[in-house]
């Protein structure tokens, strides 16, 4: 055998070194699959990633917006708490103030009324006092001139006479009586 032709056997069966003709086919079909793979498959890849990126940024935004759209509504039923506490603090007040006019209105009323009770009352006593006055006055003078009648022995049923004695005796005990007081404060 010829050593070179082995060494020629060698090289042709060196699995590293692929033959160049092999090579240049391997290398033509390679970029025969990427051009097709870059011009077929490439822009759907393009498009799925455009399309997931818009759909993340919308997202996104989409999220930005309700964020923002959840703090305005926040603000907003926070601004109506407010309003509603401030209005029930004001019916509140009001409801106090009512009520303290009404006790008022009633304190008065009741003042009103005792006072008319009281005045009625000092009326009756005072018409009584009267009429006790004036029957005690009519039964004393009475009695005074059965007295009399008997001390002096004549009968004084005049009753002029009998009405003017007694009452000059009651306007005489009155004065006294007056005078008593009068004395003693």
């Amino acid at each position: 055998m010829n050593p070179g032709f082995a060494l020629a056997a060698e090289e042709q069966m060196n699995p590293l070194l692929p033959a160049w003709p092999e090579v240049i086919i391997g290398l033509l079909c390679f970029f025969i699959v990427f051009g097709l793979l870059g011009k077929k498959l490439l822009p759907s890849i393009e498009k799925v990633l455009s399309e997931r990126r818009d759909a993340i940024e919308g997202g996104m935004e989409r999220a930005e917006a309700a964020q923002a759209e959840a703090q305005a509504l926040l603000e907003q039923y926070r601004a109506e708490l407010a309003e509603a506490r401030h209005e029930a603090a004001r019916i509140t007040e009001h409801a106090r103030e009512q009520g303290a006019a009404l006790i008022a209105e009633m304190r008065e009323e009741g003042q009103r009324q005792r006072e008319a009770i009281v005045t009625a009352g000092h009326a009756q006593i005072d018409a009584d006092k009267k009429q006790a006055t004036a029957a005690l006055r009519q039964d004393v003078g009475s009695l005074a001139s059965q007295l009399a009648s008997r001390i002096v022995g004549e009968s004084l049923e005049d009753s002029a006479r009998q009405s003017g004695v007694i009452d000059r005796f009651l306007a005489e005990l009155e004065a006294k009586a007056a005078a008593a007081q009068g004395a003693s404060k």
